[in-house]
């Protein structure tokens, strides 16, 4: 298994998403969050297909944190049910990935 993943959220604001990003973030959960929207999100809700305005929350962190930081983003996520997925990083410049590592160790 890889040390290194990428997880993603989206929420249906840019302060919104801000908030899950500074939250995260802030407790080292992730070495840093791209905010990036606004993105047009199509998807089936409660039986009918919906469109909506939404921000996706990009963290990059290590595997081993992945259940602190669902537990943080379902903390203040205002959906009912959050996008929260993780993708491995299979590679990358070994020092991102050290500060990675640096950034998400409690000092």
């Amino acid at each position: 298994m890889t040390d290194f993943i990428l997880v993603q959220t989206s929420s249906d604001s840019r302060d919104g998403a801000q908030k899950i990003a500074d939250a995260v973030v802030g407790k080292h959960l992730a070495a840093c969050c791209w905010v990036s929207g606004p993105i047009t999100s199509t998807y089936w809700w409660k039986g009918k297909i919906e469109q909506a305005q939404e921000w996706v929350c990009s963290f990059k962190t290590r595997n081993e944190l992945y259940s602190n930081l669902e537990q943080a983003i379902r903390e203040i996520h205002p959906y009912e049910i959050p996008e929260i997925v993780a993708t491995p990083i299979i590679s990358g410049s070994q020092n991102y990935l050290d500060w990675i590592t640096s950034e998400t160790t409690m000092q």
